[in-house]
Parts: structure tokens; C-alpha cells; sequence
């Protein structure tokens, strides 16, 4: 794997972390009880405030990783390696912050088959696709032949 693919990785597991407890660290302060009386606006700018910290991560990871800036990974590999991600963060905050919520056997299958997501997404089938120069028009290795009427033009 290239510099750029490892450092890709690497921050979209920093953004997940600071998206997950944005997303579920206002229930850890609730079972606490330290946000219980916490009007739900405040939570929400808490909640923001962490989610700008996974935006300082997520962006440029998506940036670098993106083969459209050169880096190794399409749109839908950075998606898909980002929900893998994503999950696995989840469960090991889950397993060391919740330590009430069971993790079950269907969700062992479950993040097995999103494994396999990854799997397929980066499985190379073996087509090529046309090069793209940026201005939305598609080049193609073909010469067609122009119709009598266009080719008079």
C-alpha cells in the first residue's frame, strides 16, 4: 500500500473516532449523569464542536486518498473503507465505553459481511475504464466514422 493510502487510512480512523463519540458520547454523558439536565441545544453544539474535528480529518483524507488527486483509492473504495472503519471504531468504543451493550453473534455476520464489501469493492474485475480529462467529455480509444452529413460540416 502506498504513503498515501496508509495516511488515508489513518484519518479516516482519527474521523471516526471524533464521529462516534459526536454521535454517541452525549449518551455516555447522560448514563453519567453529567448532561441529564443539559438543555438538548447545548448537547447539539457539543456534538458539533467534536464534529469539526472529524471534518479536520475527514476532508483531507478524502483528498488524499481520492485518485482524482492522484491518490489510490475511487470514490466508492473511500466510502466503503470509511464504513468499515467506521464499524469497527464503533464496536471498540462500544466494547470499552458501554460496557453494558452485548455485542451478538448477528453482528459478528453482520460486520463480516461489510469485511466482504471491502473485499469486492477493491476486487479487480478486470474492465477498463474510459479516461477522463476533467471537462466531462469521455476519450475513448475508438476513430467512428462521422455520418455523410456531419462529415461535410
Amino acid at each position: 500500500m502506498t504513503t498515501a493510502g496508509i495516511f488515508t487510512i489513518l484519518l479516516l480512523l482519527v474521523s471516526n473516532i471524533f464521529m462516534t463519540f459526536a454521535w454517541y458520547g452525549n449518551l455516555k454523558l447522560q448514563q453519567m449523569n453529567i448532561s441529564t439536565s443539559w438543555p438538548l441545544i447545548l448537547i447539539i453544539l457539543c456534538s458539533w464542536g467534536l464534529a469539526f474535528f472529524e471534518y479536520c480529518a475527514m476532508i483531507p483524507a478524502n483528498r488524499i486518498g481520492s485518485q482524482i488527486n492522484g491518490g489510490p483509492f475511487s470514490l466508492m473504495q473511500l466510502k466503503i473503507i470509511q464504513e468499515a472503519i467506521s464499524l469497527i471504531v464503533f464496536t471498540g468504543i462500544v466494547a470499552l465505553v458501554f460496557k453494558g451493550e452485548p455485542i451478538k453473534w448477528n453482528h459478528f455476520v453482520a460486520f463480516a459481511l461489510i469485511i466482504l464489501a471491502v473485499f469486492f469493492a477493491f476486487l479487480n474485475t478486470g474492465e477498463n475504464k474510459p479516461a477522463n480529462d476533467n471537462t466531462g467529455v469521455t476519450a475513448t480509444t475508438e476513430n467512428p466514422q462521422l455520418p455523410d452529413s456531419e462529415a461535410k460540416l
